[in-house]
């Protein structure tokens, strides 16, 4: 155990000192510092340590999850839950924040700065996110973001114009740690928008205390062309209760999740279930990815899940469902503009810097010309995302908005990862600079689907 403390995100590279990390993160943690030792090429072991390594990382972990806390019903069975009002509109296109986003703003900033972007590297080497990290975003209300005043949270009104904001200004740390630490406060939302009483009284309360559940939000699958609004995994009525069966993927944290709200097919529409980790017939495999690996990406297979009468979240027509598909795509909309705007951060200083033939290579028309295409295409997604965000926000149609506000972010944020790449040359490609892992994780935001939303 002491070996494995001195590996913990705390120790000498570490967050924080005292914090615990699951066993799989110490194990692959513990690895990987092994693989790292000058010890291993003294006794020629390189080979076997490096594959020791990589096996682990591969096979992640499979194991039946169990709830480490019970869900109290309480609250009245049917009724409606409570609901934040829509956001006022005085009819003018103004991007200007209110006093509490933009505080809310500088919070997220501060800690991306402080906290997120120094446990990034190691976060993804080990597709961890350090506990000391997890706990420090329950200071700046990530988790209560989009749950009302009345119910413990900080939300007065409809909260995806500050959710985007947030998600933004944490991505600008990392996009795998953020997707992390938004995946908890994801379900909350979901849960306060379209949760009954029941539902809300017996879930929010641990959302908005100081033990903070892991939970996530599974919508994608790991099929061929998969339609999120035509989900695979199926649910089937029997009596007062329903059956799910499927699998899911890119679920953050699933490990250690105690809560999951899961897409499926009912009758031929697509609804949202809310499943408790300690339910029989469910379980979690590990799912390294390219990117995004610090929010410790797995698959959730469902065999036979019974679930009662009430899990089920919000209408059993599609709309829920089709609402939470483009609140998680305008959240990923948003981690991608925090994402751009770190590597155009970090490239413009770079190239000012950076000689060659006795002059910075700034100097140079294609260097100064890619550098412009990025902070152009930065913007346009930048708007393309707040309008969408307004709108939601204000409580109308948003669905053409946020269509294009994806596109535009998966097209050009993939372009700005790129570019980031190819204007540090061969630094581009090692992992002493950040922007190969923003190249990675910018990837993602065209394939990835739930996780996260606002």
């Amino acid at each position: 155990m002491s070996l494995l403390k001195g590996l913990s995100p705390g120790g000498k590279n570490g967050v924080a000192g005292n914090e615990s990390r699951d066993p799989i993160g110490y194990a692959v943690a513990a690895l990987s510092r092994v693989a790292r030792s000058d010890l291993v090429d003294r006794l020629g072991l390189r080979r076997t340590a490096e594959q020791a390594v990589y096996t682990a990382t591969r096979d992640g972990f499979r194991l039946a999850t169990s709830a480490s806390r019970t869900f109290a019903r309480s609250g009245r069975r049917g009724v409606a839950g409570t609901r934040v009002p829509s956001t006022s509109s005085a009819g003018v296109f103004d991007l200007t924040p209110t006093e509490d986003q933009q505080m809310l703003v500088e919070l997220a900033a501060d800690f991306a700065e402080r906290v997120v972007r120094p446990a990034a590297a190691e976060a993804n080497e080990t597709c961890v996110a350090p506990e000391a990290v997890l706990k420090a975003s329950l200071e700046i209300g990530v988790p209560t973001l989009g749950v009302p005043e009345s119910l413990g949270g900080i939300s007065e009104e409809r909260s995806a114009m500050s959710g985007v904001l947030v998600a933004e200004a944490l991505a600008k740390g990392d996009l795998g740690l953020t997707v992390a630490l938004l995946a908890a406060g994801s379900v909350a939302t979901a849960i306060s928008l379209w949760g009954t009483d029941a539902q809300q009284q017996t879930y929010l309360p641990a959302f908005t205390g100081d033990d903070v559940p892991a939970a996530a939000l599974a919508l994608s699958e790991p099929t061929v062309l998969f339609d999120v609004l035509s989900p695979a995994t199926t649910a089937t009525r029997t009596g007062a209760s329903f059956v799910l069966s499927g699998v899911k993927s890119i679920v953050p944290r699933g490990d250690a999740a105690e809560l999951f709200v899961v897409g499926a097919q009912l009758d031929g529409r697509p609804v949202l279930f809310l499943v408790e980790s300690g339910t029989p017939g469910l379980t979690v495999e590990a799912d390294p990815s390219m990117g995004v690996r610090a929010a410790s990406l797995s698959k959730l297979v469902l065999t036979d899940v019974v679930l009662p009468a009430d899990a089920l979240l919000g209408a059993d027509d599609g709309s829920t469902y089709t609402e939470c598909v483009r609140l998680s795509r305008l959240a990923w909309c948003a981690l991608a503009v925090g994402v751009g705007q770190a590597v155009l951060d970090y490239v413009t200083p770079y190239v000012k810097e950076r000689q060659a033939f006795g002059e910075p290579i700034a100097h140079r028309q294609s260097v100064a010309f890619m550098v412009a295409d990025i902070a152009i295409e930065l913007q346009g997604m930048r708007l393309l995302t707040y309008k969408a965000a307004a709108r939601a926000a204000a409580g109308k149609d948003f669905a053409r908005d946020v269509a294009l506000a994806r596109k535009a972010c998966a097209d050009k944020g993939m372009r700005i990862g790129l570019d980031g790449v190819q204007l540090l040359g061969g630094h581009g490609f090692v992992k002493e600079h950040p922007v190969e892992r923003w190249y990675r994780d910018l990837r993602a935001i065209g394939l990835a689907e739930g996780a996260v939303l606002v």
